[in-house]
This record gives structure tokens, C-alpha cells and sequence, in this order.
């Protein structure tokens, strides 16, 4: 059975959280996090590095112990420290530390005192009123753990749109093994872009005679086959993920790329363009009563319906239609567009690579330049800089940025916003940086008004340029703070500040609406990574297809500028 990466890094993850929960020490259960984020950030397969012979301890954060412990898991597919962990405490406790407001402590008094082991137990201790009698809880915290049970039961049925992808290019790796595929593509809101997934539709061209479906069901992955049969077959993945794969002939690719890529609004209104003209449009293509007039690919669809080709990302009936027919449809920002990053960590605080690795791994992707922003001292967890450290990375940075060729090195900081919306460093070091990122790391539960006063007055601040992943959020497990992006969008328009794009994919923060508005509101943004890890810099392809779907253009866009323009209009001059 194949296993990918985020196997390995959920492994680590539920070992860490049971250790929590268990009370155990908590640089062994940092160990396992920071193994987990590891882990995540590979662009390369674990167990494809192990059938290689390389040495998983080389990489930052595994060690000999973690290193033995992942081919293990790889070899047998099981884990005896898990397994003994799990026969202490109950696994399901780990969905419990989903919950915004419950860390391991809470999750442990829980069980503990109530004999709570689900949520399903916890939801009716809370309708009960029975965890608000417990000390440490109350009445508040009791209804807050109802409205996150609420929200866990309709984010956890999606996936992150990066663990899809890593699901989605085994199975096209697998499939392309089939002798006689011309055409192989993953539809849906895949294709889309869109930050979680549901399904995987997948889209195959074969030669006349060859039965693609034989092959599908064959896979290691598949939990349950659902239905099987030559045009079209399902399963289910041991991941719970359902795969669909249609077979197709070539005369009707175009048609069915179109027709199960989405949205269903956007096909609705292409349905509508063709009526006018007494044609159907469907999966099968375009038709003048019985004549098929198009449907081998999507752009001759499009023109006989008289519009541009329009980008998979545009795909959700927000005016796309009506730009297309008026040959104003955006140039999409590409990948190749990005010229640097913006939000980059080194282990001065967090990150686990020195500032040479990281800007080596920037270069290998083709970067010309990154902005080291470790984070402020405000984030004690972090080690974070204060005014005399920071002094010392500006010196540090400017020592070797002649050192290390063919990558031009920013100074910067992420620095935190305070309460009261003044920033954590003094004026007098952030003046020296070419890139200061002002971000929110505490006290998420204000009002929408105090947060976004918060953020305004921070924002008053001449030396406030980008505001990072500015709501918050964490895909699925933490919701954004309550705050008035539009106000806060108008400032940064007035006081020439920046939006950030936090391209990591349990972020992707700003979300596409936002970016859209900011666009039209002609704030421009920056696509950064937040990058802990060498890897990371592999998620600007994620940031770019949220800017994509946010009607973003290179030039909206500041890290797709020269070196030379990103600091002029840094300085804001």
C-alpha cells in the first residue's frame, strides 16, 4: 500500500497529541510536531527516499529515532508505540484537540472527570450543561465547545487542497502506467484550485480497446470499490477520499474536461448562452440538434458560445462569463511570475534551517530574492528577536548577502501587533529593514471592532508595509478572527500597505474573495510562503492558485517586482 507523506506526518501528529494528552514532556511531544511539519514540507515522497537508501536522519527535526520509527511505519504500515499509546488512551480524544479551547490539560480533565472519549460524548455532556459545572470551564467555554462541534461536523468532510494533490499524483502515476492513455486529467474542484476538496474526478482518453477501469480498481490505496464498469468506475481510498474515473473518447474530451471541472453555476450560465442559440451544451459537447458543432476541447466550446477560453480557477460565476464576452478576462499570475518571498523563518526563532540553507532552497526554485522575517520577541515559544537581536540578524545579513551568489537577501521581521495595536518592536529597528510583515499571533477572541481597530491603528504606523495571513485562519481547524477585512483593505489602500497571500496550504490566507475585493480596491498583495522549512518554498504553487482564483495579475502581485521597484515601493516613496 502506497504511503504518502501526510500518512507519516498524521502519524507523528497523533502521537504527539496522545503524549499531550498524557501529560508527557513537552520537548518530546514538540519533537514529534516539529517532525510532522518536517515531514509535510517535503516536495519529496518519504518512503520513495527510503526505497532509495537516503538517510531520513539527515533531515532537520528526525534524528536516528524518528528516522527508525518512519521506515518502520512504512515497512509494516503500523507503529508498536502508537499502538501501545493507544491501548493507554482512548484515539478518538485526538478529534477532541480539534476543538478550538481544548489543549491536552482540558481534553485530560475531561476524560478524566467525565469519562468523555468522543465528541459525540462531549456534545452531550455539553447539552447537558454537564462541562460547564466543571472547574476551568464555565458557561461560556461549554457554549464555545458546542459551536465548534458544530463547525468540525461540516469542515471534516473536505480535504486540503495539499494532501488532495499529493493523493491525486500517485493515482496519475499510477494510471499513466496503462499502455495506450493519450489524454489524463484530474477535474473537478481540483482543477479548480479551491482550497479543500471534496472528490477526485478523474478524466482518461485511451486507445480504442484498452479498459482503463480494470486497472483503476486495481490500486493499493482503495479501501472500497463502489461501482465498476467501463465508462465510469468509483472507489473510496483508505484516505475516506471517493476517486470517480469517466472514460471518455477523444471527440468528447473538451466537453467532459468542461463538464465535471465546475462549477455547476458556470456550467449553468454556459447552458443558458446555448439555449439563446437553440444548441445543448453537455458532457458529450455542444450540439446543433443531433450535429455535435464542438466538444473536443474547452476552448472551442467557448468560442462557438462566443466567448474567451476562460482559466479553470475563474470557474465560479463571479462575473467571469461577462469578462469573457467582453474580452476582458485577467492574465492570470503564473508561478513563473513570483520573483521572491517575503515571509521567510530561519532557526534564529522557529524555522529549522539556517539563513544559507534557506536561501539556497530559494534559489533551487528559481527565486531571486527572500525577506528573513524570524518572528518578534512578543511570541516567546518561538524565541522570538528583540531590538538587540534583531540588530545583530540585520548585521548578520548584510555580512553575507555578498557571500551567497545569485539571491539578493532582504532583512525583515514578522512582527506581532499588540492589543492595543501598537507593534512589538521600537520604531528605531524597524526603520533599518527592507521588509517589516505586522501579523496577529494572541488575543484572537476580541470583538470585531477591537480587532479591527486593533489592526487600523497598527496600520497608522509608517513602518507597517504588509499584513500577514491577515485573518487568521487555519483551514479546518481554527476559524479567522472577527474582523472588517473591507475597512481594513481601505486603510491599507489609504496608508499604502500590503496584503499578504500566506501561501502555506492550512492557511492560504488571504482567501480568494478577499483577494478579489483587494484587487478591485486596488490594494496590492504579497505571495509568501511563511517558510519554516527548505521545503516550504514548494507552497508558492498554492498561493499562486488562490491569487489565481482572486482575479490576481502579476502586477498585482509585489513579489513578481525586481528587487529594485519591490524596495522602492516598500519605502513607499
Amino acid at each position: 500500500m502506497p504511503v504518502h507523506n501526510t500518512d507519516i506526518a498524521e502519524l507523528f501528529r497523533k502521537i504527539a497529541d496522545l503524549l499531550a494528552i498524557e501529560g508527557e514532556n513537552k520537548f518530546r511531544i514538540r519533537a514529534y510536531r516539529n517532525a510532522a511539519q518536517t515531514i509535510d514540507g517535503l516536495s519529496k515522497n518519504v518512503a520513495e527516499m527510503i526505497d532509495r537508501g537516503e538517510d531520513l536522519s539527515k533531515l532537520s527535526g528526525i534524528g536516528d529515532d524518528l528516522a527508525d520509527k518512519i521506515e518502520t511505519f512504512v515497512d509494516t504500515g503500523s507503529l508498536p508505540q502508537l499502538e501501545k499509546l493507544e491501548k493507554k488512551i482512548p484515539v478518538e480524544l485526538v478529534k477532541l484537540m480539534k476543538i478550538r479551547g481544548l489543549g491536552a490539560k482540558r481534553v485530560r480533565a475531561l476524560y478524566e472527570k467525565l469519562n468523555i472519549r468522543s465528541v459525540e460524548d462531549l456534545s452531550k455532556a455539553a447539552e447537558e450543561g454537564e462541562i460547564s459545572n466543571l472547574e476551568g470551564f464555565g458557561k461560556k467555554t461549554e457554549q464555545a465547545i458546542m459551536d465548534e462541534i458544530g463547525r468540525l461536523d461540516t469542515s471534516g468532510k473536505r480535504t486540503m487542497i495539499f494532501k488532495a494533490s499529493e493523493i491525486a499524483h500517485s493515482l496519475i502515476d499510477y494510471l499513466e502506467e496503462i499502455d495506450g492513455v493519450k489524454e489524463l486529467v484530474v477535474a473537478g474542484s481540483y482543477r479548480r484550485g479551491k482550497e479543500t476538496v471534496g472528490d477526485l474526478d478523474i478524466l482518461i482518453v485511451t486507445k480504442r480497446g484498452v479498459n482503463a477501469s480494470e486497472h483503476f480498481v486495481e490500486y493499493e490505496d482503495i479501501k472500497k470499490v463502489l461501482s465498476r464498469g467501463e465508462s465510469k468506475s468509483s472507489v473510496l481510498l483508505d484516505s475516506g477520499m471517493q476517486v470517480d474515473l469517466r472514460s471518455v473518447p477523444a471527440v468528447s474530451f473538451g466537453a467532459a474536461l468542461l463538464y465535471f471541472t465546475g462549477s455547476k453555476a458556470h456550467n449553468i450560465s454556459l447552458r443558458k448562452i446555448a439555449q439563446k442559440k437553440s444548441w445543448k451544451v453537455n458532457e458529450y459537447g455542444l450540439f446543433d440538434g443531433d450535429d455535435r458543432i464542438a466538444g473536443r476541447t474547452e476552448k472551442q466550446i467557448y468560442e462557438k458560445l462566443g466567448l474567451e477560453h476562460i482559466d479553470p480557477e475563474l470557474r465560479e460565476d463571479r462575473g467571469e462569463i461577462e469578462a469573457a464576452r467582453k474580452g476582458s478576462l485577467p492574465d492570470l499570475i503564473t508561478r513563473k511570475d513570483v520573483r521572491g518571498d517575503l515571509h521567510v523563518h530561519t532557526n534564529r526563532t522557529d524555522g529549522h534551517y539556517s539563513l544559507e540553507q534557506m536561501a539556497e532552497a530559494a534559489k533551487k526554485r528559481n527565486l531571486d530574492y527572500i525577506a528573513i522575517t524570524d518572528h518578534s520577541k512578543h511570541v516567546s515559544v518561538t524565541g522570538g528577536l528583540d531590538a538587540d537581536a534583531l540588530a545583530e540578524q540585520i548585521d548578520e545579513i548584510e555580512e553575507k548577502r555578498s557571500k551567497i551568489e545569485g539571491i539578493d537577501i532582504l532583512t525583515g521581521i514578522e512582527v506581532d501587533i499588540l492589543e492595543d495595536g501598537s507593534l512589538d518592536l521600537p520604531d528605531e529597528i524597524l526603520k533599518k529593514l527592507d521588509v517589516v510583515v505586522c501579523s496577529i499571533h494572541s488575543k484572537f477572541g476580541l470583538s470585531k471592532k477591537k480587532q479591527t481597530e486593533r489592526v487600523l491603528k497598527a496600520m497608522d504606523n509608517d513602518l507597517f508595509q504588509i499584513f500577514g495571513h491577515p485573518t487568521g485562519r487555519m483551514i479546518g481547524t481554527r476559524e479567522p478572527y472577527d474582523i472588517d477585512i473591507e475597512k481594513v483593505l481601505r486603510r491599507a489602500k489609504e496608508r499604502g500597505c500590503f496584503m499578504e497571500l500566506n501561501a502555506h496550504p492550512e492557511r492560504l490566507d488571504l482567501d480568494d474573495a478577499h483577494c478579489k475585493t483587494a484587487k478591485d480596491m486596488g490594494v496590492k498583495i504579497a505571495i509568501s510562503t511563511d517558510a519554516h522549512h527548505t521545503d516550504d518554498f514548494d507552497f508558492l504553487e498554492y498561493g499562486v492558485k488562490q491569487a489565481r482564483r482572486g482575479w490576481l495579475e502579476a502586477n498585482d502581485v509585489i513579489n513578481t517586482f525586481s528587487p529594485k521597484r519591490l524596495r522602492k515601493i516598500l519605502k513607499k516613496t
